[in-house]
């Protein structure tokens, strides 16, 4: 009788960019748990920036077959340049690198289903709160998740920024308001809470919506992209 090889799946890894915040580090954490519950395969946590266990540290201690979903909204440095980098530190050049969240409509269903629990009426003005970023194609994703809401919406929906990157998200809201509108919405595209959902809520507007997560519908968006990517290895 002939025996047929055992399939086993990679591990996934989740990479976060990291937090001072214990919130947005819970958040992380609870992702994580959720898209664990999803997969049904080893689930392993690290950080881009800021925080410890490092992506580089977390994949070099794992023996298998890994894929490497990037918890970001935007394809920009730490998705491109910062997490391959330190996968070919770790020696884990075999490891499968799944495009951004930000693309997922998953997620981007998330913005609008936050801004209209937040009290978003039609005929408001919408700002698109972003952590913000100087990189030309993280700018581009940027403004194709603006333009994905606004289809979703009906309605034009303005790209602005948490940190200093480009136009702030205050400075957007005041120049709509100038223009005549006389309540404006922000859509958050964080993923949680910190200093910069801290900057939306104090820039001035109407409604301002809550951090993507812990909505369970990026976990979702992050078991997609591993299942795309995965291909399980005979053992």
């Amino acid at each position: 009788m002939r025996v047929r090889p055992v399939q086993r799946r990679p591990a996934l890894l989740l990479a976060v960019h990291g937090t001072r915040d214990p919130r947005g580090t819970a958040v992380a954490h609870s992702l994580a748990l959720r898209t664990a519950e999803l997969v049904r395969v080893p689930t392993l946590l690290a950080f881009a920036d800021v925080r410890e266990p490092s992506v580089g540290r977390v994949a070099a201690a794992h023996p298998g077959p890994l894929v490497v979903v990037p918890a970001f909204l935007a394809a920009g440095y730490h998705v491109r340049t910062d997490i391959p980098d330190a996968l070919v530190r770790a020696g884990r050049t075999d490891a499968v690198l799944t495009p951004a969240l930000g693309g997922h409509p998953a997620v981007r269903d998330t913005a609008v289903r936050r801004l209209r629990r937040a009290g978003y009426r039609p005929g408001d003005a919408v700002v698109l709160g972003c952590a913000g970023t100087s990189d030309p194609r993280a700018l581009a994703d940027l403004h194709r998740a603006a333009d994905a809401l606004a289809a979703r919406l009906d309605t034009p929906v303005h790209p602005a920024f948490a940190s200093t990157c480009g136009p702030s998200v205050a400075d957007r809201v005041a120049e709509l308001r100038a223009a005549g509108h006389r309540r404006v919405a922000v859509a958050s595209w964080l993923l949680a809470p910190g200093l910069f959902q801290r900057r939306l809520a104090a820039s001035g507007a109407d409604v301002v919506a809550d951090p993507l997560c812990p909505d369970p519908a990026p976990a979702r968006a992050v078991a997609a992209r591993y299942r795309e990517a995965a291909v399980p290895l005979p053992v």
